[in-house]
Formats: C-alpha cells, structure tokens, sequence
C-alpha cells in the first residue's frame, strides 16, 4: 500500500510566519510609493519644464498683456493708458475695418471651398492603383510645404503682375484685364488661387480616408445598379464625413489668419501694404498696420482679440452643425 504525503509542516510553518525558501518578502510600504511617486513627478516635470517656460512666457504672458492692450492707448513708445471700450467702438465705426471683415469673410466662403473641392479631387484620383503615385503624392503634397513663405508670395506677385505670364495668357483669349495684383478687384482672386494651389495637407488627409472605405460597399452598390456619381455621394461621402469636417475646421481656421501672403502680394509697405485701394485688406493686414505702422498697439490688441472670438464662434458652430452631417460608425 502506498504512502499518502502531506504537506502540514510546511503549511505550518508558512502560516507562523517562516520565510519561504526564496527568501523574505518585503512589502513597498505606502512612504516608500509616496516618494517613489514624487521622483517620477519630478523628473516628468524637468522634462516639461522647457515647454512650459516657452508657453508662459511666450503665450500665456503674451496673451494676458495683450488683453490688457486691448483696453487701453498704447503706442509702444508710452506708457498704456486705461481707455475701456474706447478701442472697440472705434473699430466698429471704421470704415476700413469694415471693409477688411467683408474682405477676410470672402475670401474665407470662397477660397476655403474651392481648396477642399481641389484636394477631394485630386485624392479621389490618387486613391486609385497608378503608376507612380508615391510621386504624384509628394508632388501635389510640395506646395503645401512652400506656399506660405515670403519667397513664393513674391513669386506670385510677379506671375501676376502687369505684363506677366497670366497678363499674356488672358490676352490669347482675348481678355484684356491687365495685372491681377494692380487691380483692386482682382487681386483678392490671385489670392485665392495661391491658396488653392497649396490643397496638398488636407489632400492627404482626405486619401487616409478614403483607404478606410469598405470596398465591399462599392462592389455591392455597383451590383445594384448605381452609378459613379451615385456611390460617390451615397458613400464616400457620409463614409470621410468625419475627415471632411477635420478638414473644413483646420481650413476656415487657416482662411481666418491668411497674413503673409496678402501682406506680400499687397505690396507689403506704405499706402498699398494691404493692396491698391486695399483690395487685399484682410483682418489681420489691417491689423498689423494699425499695430505697427500706426503705433497703435492698444487698437491692435483689441482687433486680434475680437478675431479670437471670431473663430472660437464659427468653431463652435462647426461642431454643432457637424450632428447632422457627421456621420461616425456605431459604437466610436
């Protein structure tokens, strides 16, 4: 008959308290967490720490002082004086400011759909299998990267100055307009078609999305009958409606701060630094010349103040129409 074998000695002698044979178990002590906790604190906020600085006194600071600004006369040169509202009833009874909101509006309404149609486009081509599309992507991509130097607006000034390559194609057709950025009512055209032109980052955006397309949803619609046009707006549409209203927010945002390349193709100095008859007289270039050209850094303050407000209200307007034609998968 065989032998039972128990274990009651070691049960035994573990439940008085015996150290195990791999030796002591020491328990982390709450105190020892607690400091432990604090050193990984402390290291996560030496590495913070540079961007922090940055960000309090580059941005923060910056921001407060300028709200300050805004309700006081300040030319930079004297001490700011408290004036209240003095500034912003000023803006709303310039003339000049007016003219720059209705000029920043149009360009925005206009400008910004035209560039997210051109980038759909051009996704919608490269999304199909062609040869060389790592080079047509990074092709369309390059003038994205370029397109808001100083370089290329003035680059752009001359293409479309008097005599220029566009001067001489409109007169093969017979159109005798002359110079886009000498005349008041067309300069703000070249403008937009400098933004246009630069349609690569939401184009990639939007060809991210479009790979994220079941194409089981396309065979199927085809096997029912529907037509290209038909798929495209029953589903490529709802399917990057997310990536579309990515797209649209970033962009109106952008349309908002255009600066450098109206400051540019304007002129960029004296009378016509905002275009002749300040046709290219955006928010921000009419900011810039009452802050410093006039020295009036108070009146200045007030104006980017009130185009912060600005966007923050056509952002929360985005994102409340997006409920009804934002369509996300069940359950993200």
């Amino acid at each position: 008959m065989g032998s039972t074998v128990t274990h009651a000695p070691a049960t035994e002698a573990l439940a008085k308290g015996s150290e195990p044979r791999h030796g002591p178990v020491n328990p982390v002590r709450p105190a020892a967490l607690k400091r432990r906790g604090r050193r990984e604190n402390l290291a996560g906020y030496l590495f913070m720490s540079p961007w922090i600085a940055g960000f309090l006194l580059l941005t923060a600071g910056p921001m407060i002082a300028s709200l300050y600004f805004a309700f006081t006369d300040y030319n930079l040169f004297d001490a700011p004086k408290w004036i209240g509202l003095d500034n912003f009833s000023e803006m709303f009874h310039d003339p000049r400011w007016r003219h720059s909101v209705q000029v920043t509006m149009w360009y925005v309404v206009v400008g910004t759909p035209l560039k997210l149609i051109a980038a759909l486009g051009v996704a919608l081509l490269l999304a199909q299998k062609r040869h060389g599309q790592a080079f047509y992507r990074a092709a369309f991509y390059a003038p994205s990267l370029i397109g808001a130097s100083v370089s290329v607006a003035i680059v752009w000034k001359a293409i479309f100055s008097d005599d220029a390559i566009v001067d001489r194609t409109q007169k093969v057709f017979g159109v005798h307009a002359g110079g886009w950025t000498g005349d008041p009512n067309l300069i703000i055209y070249s403008l937009v078609a400098l933004t246009v032109w630069q349609f690569g980052a939401p184009m990639v955006i939007f060809l991210a999305g479009l790979k994220q397309v079941p194409r089981e949803l396309y065979e199927a619609a085809e096997v029912d009958g529907a037509g290209k046009l038909r798929r495209f707006w029953n589903i490529t549409l709802p399917m990057i409606s997310p990536v579309l209203f990515f797209n649209v927010l970033l962009e109106t945002i952008h349309s908002f701060q255009i600066f450098s390349s109206a400051y540019i193709v304007g002129g960029g100095a004296g009378s016509n630094a905002c275009g002749p008859a300040d046709g290219s007289m955006v928010y921000t270039c009419y900011l810039y010349v009452q802050g410093f050209e006039n020295s009036r850094m108070g009146l200045a303050s007030a104006m980017a103040w009130l185009l912060l407000v600005a966007v923050a209200l056509v952002t929360a307007v985005l994102f409340w129409s997006q409920k009804r034609w934002v369509h996300y998968e069940e359950g993200a």
